[in-house]
């Protein structure tokens, strides 16, 4: 979208044009999200934003690992570092409440010098799921939840993490699942999160106090997967600022303590037809064979992308019996002791509840995976197994026992490979290779306390 120093900023949403309220821009900053759904891109100054000069970032930024590290590809000319375009999306631009400066953040749309969308940006692997579904006359809804932790600041990795004190000075206050007093240990911090949001203009559905000592769960009004996704990855950066305003640290993590339950992000998915109607019910409220095979596309394709729904080694901690997180993929209505759970709704909201994706998946991979295992059932007509009835902590463990052998299963089918993209898939898998095998070189305190002077 083209603009010039008097009319850009008349592209911005109606929430960023009420946060500037007349005030003119100091700095802009254009973002993109990285394979780990790290912020990444450049800041400058209002005027030469204004410019439209083309922007560009290296294509290398896709080639780091969570700790740094860049990893050697079959990919040829990986390291002449060639470069990608970048164009805002201003339908994705949001404030920076939190700056010093009059600052408004816009994420940017990736492609190659020749304008092909590059095949390994996680914007554009769920862009390419969405027109999938467009193609079948198909829309997606969905509605993240966000459940992290405030902690104390740590800034020795030697040392456990440590839950924050609230008002009172007691950790058991705020271990108390969906507790108001809970909520109120935090309130500065909570507050904080509230202005920012009202800012940005995401629509918080509600806050609630989750299981673990300083645990937060933040839910959003449903809607566009892509909109989703792109205020979850802005969403963790303005709760950061607001943890570290009060004093303490937010972290996204799967499992950042031993002894508390681990932080989940369960989508809540329903498909609509061209007329806006869900495919998932049919005459008198049925539940309709779409819906059935949506959940056996779940069932048979997310076992091989649970690298992008639990993307690290600390990710498979989470998944532990009687944990408060599914150990399997099995289904049921209004269960939460399964991977795959229907909700108590209507016939037009019914929808599946993937609880099996950590809040540390990059959104827009997580929601891309999980659409295309729903897509590939309802494209091969897949049936689901009988729903459960009572606890599915009583079923087998389904579910890999680590990253390296989840990235087995993620490389080995081919139709996942298909929908997701062969480069995507191959960039993928190689970084998070690198990454597990990177962590079978730590020596842990536990090794060192057991095995030491025992073996």
């Amino acid at each position: 979208m083209p603009h010039g120093p008097e009319d850009w900023t008349q592209n911005l949403p109606l929430a960023a044009r009420n946060w500037l309220n007349g005030r003119r821009v100091e700095e802009v900053e254009c973002v993109v999200a990285d394979i780990a759904g790290i912020s990444r891109g450049k800041a400058m100054p209002d005027t030469k934003f204004a410019r439209a000069d083309r922007m560009y970032l290296p294509k290398s930024i896709f080639y780091q690992t969570i700790d740094g590290d860049y990893v050697d590809m079959d990919i040829k000319h990986q390291w002449t570092e060639s470069d990608m375009v970048l164009t805002p999306d201003f339908t994705a631009a949001a404030a920076s409440p939190w700056a010093q400066d009059v600052t408004i953040q816009v994420i940017h749309d990736i492609a190659d010098l020749d304008g092909v969308p590059v095949p390994f940006a996680p914007r554009n692997v769920l862009k390419r799921v969405l027109d999938l579904y467009a193609a079948e006359g198909w829309r997606p809804i969905v509605a993240p939840e966000m459940e992290f932790y405030l902690t104390k600041p740590n800034t020795n990795p030697d040392q456990p993490i440590e839950p924050p004190m609230g008002r009172t000075g007691r950790v058991v206050a705020s271990r108390q699942a969906y507790s108001m007093t809970a909520v109120d240990e935090y309130g500065p911090v909570i507050d904080d999160i509230y202005d920012f949001a009202e800012a940005q203009g995401f629509e918080i559905d509600t806050i609630i106090q989750e299981g673990g000592a300083g645990q937060i769960e933040i839910n959003f009004v449903h809607g566009d997967p892509l909109a989703l996704a792109d205020q979850v990855f802005l969403f963790k950066r303005t709760i950061r600022e607001a943890a570290l305003r009060q004093g303490c640290f937010a972290t996204f993590m799967a499992k950042p303590m031993q002894h508390e339950p681990g932080s989940a992000m369960h989508i809540h998915q329903s498909i609509l037809d061209s007329q806006g109607q869900t495919i998932f019910a049919g005459d008198g409220g049925a539940e309709t064979p779409l819906f059935h095979a949506f959940l056996g596309g779940q069932q048979r394709y997310l076992p091989n992308v649970i690298p992008m729904l639990a993307p690290y080694v600390n990710s498979y901690r989470r998944y532990v019996p009687q944990g408060s997180a599914p150990i399997n993929l099995e289904w049921g209505p209004d269960n939460r002791t399964t991977g795959l759970r229907v909700p108590v709704s209507t016939p037009q909201a019914r929808r599946v509840e993937n609880r099996i994706v950590g809040m540390d998946a990059n959104p827009y991979l997580a929601l891309a995976a999980s659409l295309a295992c729903g897509y590939l059932g309802m494209k091969q007509a897949l049936a689901p197994r009988r729903a459960v009835v009572g606890e599915a902590y009583d079923h087998d463990y389904a579910l890999p026992r680590s990253l390296l052998e989840a990235l087995d299963a993620f490389e080995a089918e081919p139709a996942v490979v298909e929908v997701l993209g062969p480069v995507f898939c191959q960039v993928y898998a190689a970084l998070k290779r690198h990454e597990a095998e990177g962590f079978l070189t730590v020596i842990s305190p536990w090794e060192r306390e057991h095995l030491l002077l025992n073996v």
